[in-house]
């Protein structure tokens, strides 16, 4: 029994579409719509990373926003623990948020400025008394500040006070105060230096560890998403174009999209990378508002041919679980 509850995912994407209406007009009406997330689909397992790569403007943080309801889908499913959240009430969703966290980008935006950070850290227990009982509030906020790396002597401080890095421990802090089992990581490094980054991954890592969170890590980086994803899944303009465990993707790249990704990552060694080509993709990403037809990659593909023009590729196992959407890989 326990095997199987390892082995089915906490959270499973299918097909899911995320639109928003454009309008125009005098009056603003609706003349049309964006496909932000057009057909996604992926699983995460308990104590699992999969990682969700690619450009600004992907359709990444939509992702994310849709899991947890902030944005409305508009088809598709999202199972969490088997419930599929987009056929829920409100009420229910607002009982299994808890158990889905979300950790945005900005570590200072995302903290309330007069709030100090015990008062950050208890808002969860706040909001869902049945948590924790209030006599055992300051002890656990003493404890969870320890387990990400803060002196606890600094509870009765303020955001400021803090740094970028000291902020973001805090975000973290506060996820763990809902007991989550479901950590969704939006570009939550890409805003701190290289060496702040190296220790919130590495915090992050030693939590799963401990506490078995599985976390869809979301980044334009790939370097960091190489070392702390178990999966990974590569999105352009709102289509999964390859899949796939992180040695196949990183070490045997199949879509066109994925290698340009993959060869703009900076060696730490260049003088010994003397084999690795380059590759520079040209002209800028289509509007999702007029996407191309067939292979949404087509026009900025050095391998596009006529059949890219006609036919959208579709997401196919090439080995092993490895999948890629293109033509001719």
């Amino acid at each position: 029994m326990e095997k199987n509850n390892v082995d089915k995912p906490i959270l499973e994407i299918k097909d899911l579409i995320t639109s928003f209406p454009v309008k125009g007009g005098l009056f603003r009406r609706s003349i049309g719509e964006v496909q932000a997330v057009s057909s996604v689909s992926f699983t995460i397992k308990r104590g699992e990373t999969v990682g969700l790569v690619g450009e600004s403007g992907c359709g990444k943080s939509t992702v994310a926003r849709t899991i947890i309801g902030l944005e409305k889908s508009k088809s598709g499913h999202i199972y969490f623990e088997g419930k599929d959240l987009t056929r829920i009430s409100e009420k229910e969703m607002r009982k299994l948020r808890k158990d889905v966290q979300l950790i945005f980008q900005d570590p200072f935006s995302s903290l309330h400025p007069k709030l100090t950070v015990e008062q950050i850290i208890e808002e969860p227990w706040r909001n869902y008394p049945e948590l924790l009982a209030k006599d055992k509030w300051e002890n656990e906020v003493i404890r969870l500040m320890k387990l990400v790396g803060l002196n606890p002597n600094n509870r009765k401080h303020y955001p400021h006070q803090f740094s970028g890095g000291q902020c973001q421990r805090i975000n973290i802090a506060r996820a763990l105060a809902f007991k989550p089992k479901l950590i969704i990581c939006d570009e939550s490094v890409s805003a701190l230096d290289v060496s702040i980054q190296a220790q919130i991954i590495n915090l992050l890592q030693d939590l799963q560890e401990e506490l078995n969170i599985a976390y869809l890590f979301i980044s334009h980086d790939l370097s960091v998403v190489r070392h702390i994803c178990d999966k990974v899944s590569v999105m352009y303009l709102g289509k999964i174009v390859e899949a796939g465990n992180k040695v196949d993707v990183f070490e045997k790249p199949s879509h066109p999209y994925t290698k340009a990704l993959i060869s703009a990552i900076p060696s730490p060694e260049p003088w010994a990378s003397v084999d690795v080509e380059e590759i520079i993709l040209e002209g800028d990403i289509p509007s999702p508002a007029n996407p191309p037809s067939g292979c949404r990659f087509r026009t900025r593909c050095w391998m596009a041919q006529d059949i890219c023009t006609k036919s959208e590729p579709v997401l196919r196992d090439k080995e092993n679980n490895h999948y890629s959407a293109c033509h001719f890989s």
